[in-house]
């Protein structure tokens, strides 16, 4: 019943900056911890950034200071702003929440990726 779209991938060159979006869309009563995943070739995936209702971050060491995630919660949509990219934040990004559908049904939702390239 729950859906999640990642949009904003693309090629960048080495220091340049892209804007993820995630939208959450269907029947659902709320999201709590919303986050962003990346896995890069021959790696596994790993957490970049999460966020919860209430608006607090953390982040993976190697983004910190380059990266911001933010959400808008009226409209269900999380995002992701990266800043001075480098090569080795190329991968496919994907968005996950954390969505109840009521006080009983809570589980993690994922989007189907999206590609981010930094390359010159």
């Amino acid at each position: 019943q729950v859906q999640l779209v990642e949009s904003g991938g693309g090629l960048v060159q080495p220091g340049g900056s892209l804007r993820l979006s995630c939208v959450v869309s269907g029947r659902l009563f709320r999201i709590r911890d919303m986050a962003w995943y990346r896995q890069a070739p021959g790696k596994q995936r790993e957490l970049v950034a999460v966020i919860s209702s209430g608006g607090s971050t953390n982040y993976a060491d190697s983004v910190k200071g380059r990266f911001t995630i933010s959400r808008d919660n009226p409209k269900n949509t999380v995002f992701l702003q990266m800043n001075s990219l480098k090569p080795e934040d190329t991968g496919v990004y994907y968005c996950n929440a954390r969505v109840s559908e009521n006080l009983l049904i809570e589980y993690d939702s994922w989007g189907q990726g999206t590609q981010v390239t930094v390359s010159s």
